[in-house]
C-alpha cells in the first residue's frame, strides 16, 4: 500500500489510480469494514488524526480532483466524509524526499515522458493535506531498509 505524499499531480496513471485504490481500502480499514491491514505503517499518520475518516476523505478528494483534472472519472460516492475541514497532517522534507526518488524510479520504468515533464523539480510539492515540515524520512516507512546495529 502506498499512499504517496506527493501531489497528485506528480502521479502517473498507474500511481493515481492505485493510489485511489488503495486509499479506498484504508478508509474501509479505518471504518472497521475489513480485518486485513489494520496494522499497515502507511495508515499510522491517520490513524494519529482526531478525525481519521475525514482526514482520508480530504485525501481522496484531492485524488479525485487530479483525475478530473485528466478526464478521469473516479466515484467520488465511495468517499465516506466529503467536504471536512480538517488540520493537515505533518509530513517530513525526509519523507517527501524519498518518495519522489521511489516515484521517479517507477516513472523512469513505465512512464518516462511524465518523468521527463518533472526532470528539472528537485523536489515536488506535497499532497494539499500534507504540510512540509523538516526531518528524516517517517517512522513508519517501510521503504528503506533500517538500520539493525553494527555488522559483525
Amino acid at each position: 500500500m502506498r499512499i504517496w505524499s506527493v501531489h497528485p499531480r506528480h502521479l502517473d496513471r498507474q500511481a493515481l489510480i492505485a493510489c485511489w485504490r488503495e486509499t479506498l481500502l484504508a478508509q474501509k480499514v479505518l471504518v472497521g469494514e475489513t480485518r486485513g491491514y489494520t496494522r499497515h505503517p502507511q495508515l499510522e499518520r491517520f490513524q494519529a488524526q482526531a478525525d481519521p475518516i475525514a482526514s482520508v476523505g480530504v485525501y481522496l478528494e484531492a485524488l479525485a480532483d487530479e483525475a478530473d483534472a485528466r478526464g478521469y472519472r473516479f466515484d467520488r460516492t465511495r468517499i465516506r466524509v466529503a467536504g471536512a475541514e480538517v488540520p493537515q497532517i505533518d509530513v517530513t522534507e525526509g519523507q517527501l524526499a524519498l518518495e519522489w526518488r521511489h516515484l521517479r524510479t517507477k516513472l523512469a520504468a513505465r512512464s518516462p515522458e511524465v518523468l521527463a515533464r518533472w526532470q528539472n523539480l528537485a523536489a515536488p510539492d506535497s499532497h494539499p493535506l500534507f504540510r512540509v515540515t523538516p526531518g528524516p524520512v517517517a517512522s513508519w516507512e517501510r521503504a528503506v531498509p533500517r538500520e539493525t546495529g553494527p555488522a559483525r
